[in-house]
């Protein structure tokens, strides 16, 4: 199959071409991602993969929530890059640059219901994690900082979902509050560019993960937004249950079992 030209002119007109249940459908995904997203800072590829994945290939799925949730977080590096402890961040990198590449790997190659299913069990997997409360509480070492880093990586390229691991091995240790989230933000963003590049190379960026980006995102900053002016305004222990209860009916809806039957 000969790749799309990229055009203006392409690009309404492949959304057009794109059936309403699909668009709305993919909609919904990104608004109730978003919502997550702003409110608790995580969640949001939990649940938008598994369920974008049932109505487009999870590539595409994969590729868009890259571009939309890159522009999001753009405002939030400059802080990060001041405050990160450059040094563990960079370890946690050198992991990434290892594991990015493998994942994209398996999302380019692999049979997509193959991937599909695999999606839905690390999903599933990283739930329970998250569930659990579980923290690593030891001392931060480089061979297992630079493993974390790997792991994570490989989740990352293959579905965007690398928060869990980064997450449960850096919010138990001994670094301050301040420097794990400034740590995080900054991981994150560096390893998107990593991820930008590997994904670029794979030929992730086409037509159709353009196309229905400019569509998403819109929806999904909003959700953003909306998500982030809950925050303090409800009960944080609540809206995490909430959150882990859409991230369990986002797998279980992108169960390809369930195709045709919900959608």
């Amino acid at each position: 199959m000969e790749p799309t030209q990229i055009t203006l002119a392409a690009i309404p007109a492949y959304v057009a071409g794109q059936s309403t249940g699909t668009l709305s459908f993919l909609l919904a995904s990104a608004l109730i991602a978003g919502l997550a997203r702003g409110f608790s800072g995580f969640g949001g590829a939990l649940i938008f993969v598994p369920l974008a994945s049932s109505v487009v290939e999870p590539r595409l799925a994969v590729a868009i929530l890259f571009i939309i949730d890159l522009v999001m977080t753009l405002p939030m590096i400059p802080g990060a890059v001041r405050q990160a402890d450059k040094r563990e961040a960079g370890t946690m990198l050198v992991g990434a640059l290892a594991g990015v590449p493998l994942g994209t790997m398996i999302l380019a190659h692999a049979d997509p219901l193959a991937v599909r299913w695999a999606i839905i069990i690390v999903v599933i997997s990283l739930l329970a994690l998250l569930v659990s409360g579980w923290r690593y509480h030891g001392k931060p070492t480089a061979p297992l900082t630079v493993g974390v880093g790997a792991l994570a990586g490989v989740f990352g390229g293959a579905a965007q979902v690398s928060g869990p691991p980064v997450v449960a091995y850096w919010l138990g240790g001994a670094l301050p509050a301040a420097t794990v989230r400034a740590n995080l933000v900054f991981y994150f963003a560096t390893s998107s560019l990593i991820t930008g590049v590997n994904y670029a190379l794979a030929g992730f960026f086409d037509l159709p993960a353009l196309a229905l980006s400019l569509v998403a995102g819109p929806v999904f900053g909003l959700g953003v937004l909306a998500g982030s002016r809950l925050f303090g305004k409800a009960d944080d222990q609540l809206f995490r249950r909430i959150c882990y209860a859409l991230i369990g009916a986002a797998a279980i809806i992108g169960l390809p079992l369930l195709d045709g039957v919900l959608r």
